[in-house]
């Protein structure tokens, strides 16, 4: 007889139970398994974002991230934890043609990887994707607002809802994608009130989570190499919690004086003969 084996993992369904309970979730981005590690005890949630092609490679936008990327450092996320739900970024290129393309993709995170959801840009207009991937097993967490895959059609990385019309069709989206059966929602770069509207409004059961929006948010998340002093450039959404930064430099540059200066390696850190 088989044995059923039960993860103890958060699944996406607990997500909703907590935005039931009014208990704020916690979530922060990674993309190592030594770093995931270290979240994975206080985090709700660690999402493998998109955003490794610009905190790791350097690329100036998320676009040219591939999918086998995206499974790559998934697969160092899931090594790395055993408790937090794994969520991880669709790229660009990866679902956008058709819902089909898009079922395709992210079964194969699912499959490759281990992770227990993923996440998806857009708005109403992928709704019927939402619901199409949902029907067929795939926890599903969506994202609107400033869209970062969008760049180039919002003429960079513009904060949502300062226009006429904007805080109508962002609750549209909200709804759509909600009522379509996402677990939760990312807003991003969205002006205080709106994000607030969005996340009070009563017909929107999937947990909106925070990253410049609002703290009626029922959780938030960010970057973890800017909220620990990492990065050269910091959004004004962003605390920074610590200065990392600083600190790697100067170790960095303890240890190249004292190897100039040859006290490293010292007698302690060779080894001895037999």
């Amino acid at each position: 007889m088989s044995q059923v084996v039960q993860s103890r993992r958060i699944r996406a369904v607990d997500l909703a139970k907590r935005k039931a309970a009014g208990d704020k979730i916690i979530a922060l981005t990674a993309y190592h398994a030594h770093t995931a590690g270290i979240l994975d005890p206080h985090c709700d949630f660690i999402l493998v974002g998109d955003s490794l092609g610009m905190v790791m490679h350097g690329m100036e936008s998320t676009l040219p991230v591939t999918l086998e990327m995206m499974i790559v450092q998934a697969q160092a996320v899931i090594r790395g934890t055993s408790r937090a739900l794994i969520v991880v970024d669709m790229p660009f290129g990866s679902y956008e043609a058709s819902r089909e393309q898009a079922f395709l993709s992210a079964a194969r995170v699912l499959k490759e990887t281990g992770a227990g959801a993923i996440k998806m840009e857009g708005g109403a207009q992928f709704a019927d994707t939402v619901a199409f991937l949902v029907a067929r097993g795939i926890p599903v967490m969506g994202h609107i607002g400033l869209t970062p895959q969008s760049v180039n059609t919002m003429g960079g990385f513009k904060v949502q809802g300062r226009g006429g019309g904007d805080e109508q069709r962002l609750l549209a989206d909200a709804r759509a994608i909600s009522e379509a059966g996402a677990f939760a929602i990312v807003l991003e770069g969205i002006v205080e009130p709106v994000a607030r509207a969005i996340a009070t409004a009563p017909g929107i059961t999937a947990a909106t989570i925070g990253i410049g929006a609002s703290t009626a948010c029922d959780g938030q998340i960010l970057v973890l190499e800017d909220m620990l002093g990492l990065s050269d450039r910091v959004p004004k959404f962003v605390k920074q919690f610590g200065s990392l930064r600083s600190q790697i430099e100067g170790a960095v540059a303890a240890y190249a004086e004292e190897v100039r200066a040859g006290r490293f390696p010292a007698d302690e850190h060779t080894y001895p003969p037999a």
